[in-house]
């Protein structure tokens, strides 16, 4: 993608959705930082399925701590691999409270030094509880980036680190909400909804995948 290009490929997202928010339901860091972890190789709707159950009785540190691993289980058994997610869910919860006082911290190194916090989720928590312009590069961002020359890199923190730099300030906050949804939802893995896309016109991406024929 041109540079020049940039700036109208997300005003023009911006123009779309205003003010993106993330799919995963939360009301506290804490929460988020929970529904983060549970979300690896699993769908929003999953999780906040198994969140809307788990919240209301546990949704502390120290509340998940009471639960145990295998009481934790009980709630998130719905989403993949819930057991590994149990285990290190509890050792954060663990770790949140003999270390930060039960709080989430602001850093990404110390997010980063918790079990099953990589700096994807490391990123999200950042932007999105915190209001950082960190860019969470999951699969539907690397496939956008690759696939439209925004961004492209062999590694998901190569990606990172070029949208970081092609990405004006002004749409930073924003960047990853309006690529995570744009993946999600248009830029789609398998057949991408060209034929549906604003940005179409600004992409590298070609052939275009031309609309499906009626009936």
């Amino acid at each position: 993608m041109k540079k020049d290009n940039i700036p109208l490929f997300f005003a023009t997202l911006q123009a779309a959705n205003p003010t993106p928010e993330t799919e995963l339901e939360y009301a506290t860091p804490f929460e988020l930082l929970a529904a983060v972890l549970l979300s690896a190789q699993a769908t929003d709707v999953g999780v906040n399925k198994a969140t809307r159950k788990l919240f209301p009785v546990a949704n502390t540190p120290r509340a998940i701590l009471g639960l145990g691993v295998e009481g934790l289980e009980e709630y998130i058994k719905t989403i993949g691999l819930y057991r590994s997610k149990a285990r290190h869910l509890i050792e954060t919860c663990r770790m949140l409270v003999e270390l930060h006082g039960g709080e989430v911290p602001r850093t990404r190194a110390e997010l980063e030094a918790l079990p099953g916090v990589g700096r994807k989720t490391a990123n999200v928590v950042l932007n999105v509880a915190f209001g950082e312009a960190t860019i969470a590069v999951d699969t539907h961002i690397f496939r956008v980036g690759n696939r439209t020359g925004l961004a492209p890199g062999k590694t998901p923190l190569e990606v990172e680190l070029k949208l970081e730099k092609r990405v004006p300030f002004e749409f930073r906050l924003h960047a990853h909400h309006w690529l995570i949804l744009h993946g999600r939802y248009i830029c789609v893995a398998r057949k991408p909804r060209c034929w549906e896309c604003a940005v179409h016109t600004l992409c590298d991406y070609k052939p275009k995948t031309p609309a499906p024929r009626p009936g």
